[in-house]
């Protein structure tokens, strides 16, 4: 999605009205019910949150020239700095080491790199549609931002094709992007 995003990608920029702010806090919050005890030091009450407007009508939400988190149509998907501050809020996956380079070059998560020794599922069950946030075997911080395509039972009994679509990445041009 921001593999080859860049500043020329932005169309406008405009302020949230408080209120706008507020329904999108509480609908972060709904989707991340971990998120919600720390959701006033992502977006603090008195700041001044911006739409950014960019190509393929993705919408970033930032807050102090930080995207915290952007959408595509409905779904609010949280940036990778979000997730390195606050990894406990999110639903984890991990890969092994061999996924490492082909997830930062931006390509799909293969079953086989989620099943393999040294990558982990969740115990619960989780459906499709859930973003996770990927981290990877031996690795402290997160490395990507997913969707799952299959559900994690799916990932484990048929363990073939593409398990997570790849939304945001370490190194991607979102994580490059500065909107000072």
């Amino acid at each position: 999605m921001f593999k080859k995003f860049t500043k020329e990608d932005i169309h406008s920029r405009s302020n949230i009205k408080s209120s706008v702010q507020r329904q999108l806090k509480s609908k972060f919050a709904a989707q991340f019910p971990d998120i919600e005890a720390v959701i006033d030091d992502i977006v603090p009450k008195k700041s001044q949150a911006v739409l950014v407007k960019c190509e393929d009508k993705i919408q970033l939400y930032a807050v102090e020239n930080e995207v915290v988190y952007f959408q595509q149509f409905d779904v609010l998907i949280p940036s990778l700095k979000i997730v390195h501050k606050y990894p406990t809020a999110f639903p984890r996956v991990q890969v092994d080491r061999g996924a490492i380079k082909f997830v930062l070059s931006g390509a799909n998560i293969m079953c086989p790199g989620l099943t393999s020794k040294g990558a982990q599922l969740p115990e619960e069950s989780l459906s499709t549609d859930t973003l996770v946030a990927v981290f990877a075997e031996g690795k402290e911080h997160a490395l990507a931002i997913g969707k799952l395509i299959m559900s994690t039972d799916d990932i484990r009994s048929i363990n073939k094709g593409i398990g997570i679509e790849l939304l945001h990445y370490l190194g991607d041009g979102l994580w490059n992007l500065h909107l000072d």
